[in-house]
């Protein structure tokens, strides 16, 4: 898969209770990005956060360390994940979505991305 030097991120934030039926969303969104032969995904666990309800998730406190801060992270071209975001949207609950142009230094083998 080719990807270009100027890609774009899309990065969701979300908690690790989410579900998308009876399946972990995070999971969900991981395994339609593969579907989608999106170039790469990478689920990201934070041992603390807060979110839009300010409600703390730590690591430290028991009873919330079942609900931590999840960021997924998939790197495409902006067509490519704006597609994406159209097929996951229905089964996204409250999280926050981002998405920023990136450089592209290194995909794949190993080889430096050509440059223009």
């Amino acid at each position: 898969m080719d990807l270009q030097k100027d890609a774009m991120l899309l990065r969701i934030f979300l908690g690790e209770s989410d579900r998308a039926g009876r399946q972990p969303l995070y999971e969900a969104i991981v395994l339609k990005a593969r579907e989608a032969h999106l170039a790469g995904a990478t689920v990201l666990r934070g041992p603390m956060g807060f979110g839009h309800s300010s409600r703390l998730h730590t690591a430290k406190i028991l009873r919330l360390s079942e609900d931590l801060p999840i960021v997924i992270e998939i790197v495409d071209s902006e067509v490519k994940l704006r597609a994406f975001w159209t097929t996951i949207e229905p089964i996204m609950g409250a999280s926050l979505v981002t998405l920023e142009r990136v450089e592209v230094l290194r995909y794949g083998n190993g080889q430096a991305t050509a440059t223009a």
